[in-house]
């Protein structure tokens, strides 16, 4: 599965054989500021395909991925485990100016007779913006500089 997707860059979509992998009816489960995809074409268009847009030249980092399994569960992890430029489209509200950034990102498969039926995925997408300079938790911290601090009795 994980060589179909690196297929993209030379035969687009179809070249990836999605089908061939996924379950009709799956569900991809990613992070914050991507969301929620059932089915195959909400995942193409929900996810992957921006994705693959705003870093066309996404490679893995050539380390070793860490893969477990225990019966229909299946795990990768790569810290990093991929590398890329933003351009094109752009990517998550990042500007597609040549960025180079890596990512940290784990996958957890459930597969139903041989197909994957549910994708969870977590990036780090913390470290993706430091990278491109957007320190998110800094931000965050002057937003609560300007809310009046919480009591106890504001529980009630």
């Amino acid at each position: 599965m994980l060589a179909g997707l690196s297929r993209y860059a030379t035969g687009g979509v179809a070249a990836m054989q999605l089908e061939r992998y996924w379950h009709p009816k799956m569900n991809w489960y990613g992070p914050s500021g991507i969301g929620t995809a059932r089915g195959l074409a909400a995942f193409r268009h929900w996810h992957q395909i921006p994705f693959l847009n705003g870093m066309p030249n996404r490679r893995g980092t050539g380390g070793k991925g860490e893969f477990f399994a225990d019966g229909d569960y299946v795990g990768v992890s790569g810290w990093p485990n991929m590398q890329a430029t933003i351009s094109g489209d752009g990517w998550m509200g990042i500007a597609p100016a040549g960025q180079q950034i890596t990512m940290r990102s784990l996958d957890f498969w459930r597969c139903e007779n041989g197909l994957i039926r549910e994708n969870w995925v977590l990036v780090d997408l913390l470290h993706v913006y430091r990278q491109v300079g957007v320190d998110v938790l800094a931000r965050l911290r002057e937003f609560n500089k300007a809310r009046a601090p919480l009591t106890l009795q504001d529980w009630g």
